[in-house]
């Protein structure tokens, strides 16, 4: 018996792993988070598999259920959001589940930053522009660390990628603008990949209001840098003619 911690990608049933489809294919019992798992996903699942939301569960209760399916040697599908290490709250379970002896594997998957950069058609590392992506939230009941504050990961002008912070939209907009400009490119993806997608883009000027009208609050994705605008002042050296490697020659101006 085993648990898999199995990321469910962004939404779009499409973009789950081949590993991730065959574990749901052949489930008996999949835990699975609440409405941030697109219903399509469940789909997958037997007719006849057993199905936990944990939105409704404390991690006591999660672990009961693994514990039940182990004396019955059933393996769990614990089916995460996006990429289980990010924002999936997966330590503490594998804690737990080692404290049990209960073994685990975890299934990696494509996360919402990944697929709201394909959304907006954009690299999210620019040549000479943003060589460094970070991936951050907004304080909120879990409180940030004092060094990842976010005035201060600003200060370096890497592509930001803000996780759980739509409803912080003034906040966030007020702390960029003293390190990017208020031009700064910006965007929100709502629900990336899945069929009610809504692409917001804009400035750190304008971008807050633009959000605000369209009332969303949450299950999005914040962007902001200058890799996000198009077209790029400079183009990458890989591909320059001029440019060579141990695979191609350069060709003299």
């Amino acid at each position: 018996m085993k648990v898999y911690f199995v990321g469910a990608g962004p939404g779009d049933p499409e973009l789950l792993t081949v590993k991730a489809q065959r574990l749901l294919h052949g489930a008996r019992l999949c835990i699975y988070a609440g409405s941030l798992v697109n219903p399509e996903l469940l789909k997958l699942l037997r007719a006849d598999a057993a199905r936990y939301d944990s939105a409704g569960m404390n991690l006591d209760e999660i672990i009961a259920v693994c514990r039940k399916a182990h004396r019955e040697n059933v393996d769990v599908i614990r089916l995460h959001t996006g990429e289980p290490a990010i924002y999936g709250a997966i330590g503490e379970q594998m804690d737990a589940l080692d404290a049990l002896g209960i073994d685990y594997e975890v299934v990696p998957g494509i996360s919402a930053f990944q697929a709201s950069a394909a959304a907006l058609r954009i690299e999210l590392t620019a040549p000479e522009i943003a060589q460094t992506v970070i991936l951050t939230r907004c304080p909120g009941r879990t409180p940030m660390p004092p060094s990842e504050d976010l005035a201060q990961l600003a200060r370096s002008r890497a592509t930001l990628c803000i996780f759980l912070s739509t409803d912080k939209v003034s906040e966030l907009t007020t702390t960029l603008r003293e390190h990017y400009g208020p031009e700064c490119p910006a965007a929100l993806v709502f629900h990336a990949s899945w069929p009610d997608e809504q692409v917001i883009r804009g400035t750190l000027a304008d971008i807050g209001d633009k959000i605000r009208a369209a009332g969303i609050q949450r299950t999005a994705l914040f962007l902001a840098g200058y890799a996000l605008a198009r077209p790029l002042p400079y183009a990458s050296k890989l591909y320059d003619k001029t440019f060579a490697h141990g695979y191609r020659k350069g060709t003299l101006t």
